[in-house]
């Protein structure tokens, strides 16, 4: 790795992820899976992931498990919170100031940001 990462957080690719060099505590939480070979990966300035978070840029074919599926970029704002265990999944936009619930998995965009989400899948809670 180019930057300094925790033992137990796993890259898959340093090359196609972009963040600002403040955030390095990112990388430091354990358990963190940043499965990012087949596309790139964005976080915001000043936005946190807690421990065991997993940001995934492709899922397995349904018909062929060896196999991945075409990868979709993920960006999380700018002062995002992704809370412990959770799975944010291809093609996902999280706005400026999102707030992710632990153990949600965040299926869809919430690009207007400004809010809580939380649940399996997850949905907005509350509006900041």
């Amino acid at each position: 790795m180019p930057w300094p990462v925790g033992l137990t957080c796993k890259i898959t690719d340093p090359n196609k992820i972009t963040f600002h060099p403040d955030d390095l505590n990112n990388f430091q939480s354990p358990g963190t899976y940043i499965q990012n070979f087949k596309a790139h990966i964005y976080l915001g300035k000043g936005s946190y992931i807690a421990p065991n978070v997993g940001i995934i840029t492709a899922n397995h074919k349904i018909d062929n498990l060896d196999e991945h599926e075409e990868g979709k970029d993920v960006v999380i704002g700018e002062k995002c919170w992704i809370g412990m265990n959770s799975i944010v999944l291809p093609g996902v936009t999280l706005g400026n100031k999102t707030i992710v619930a632990a153990g949600s998995v965040v299926t869809k965009s919430f690009p207007q940001g400004h809010v809580v989400i939380g649940g399996a899948p997850a949905r907005i809670l509350k509006q900041l």
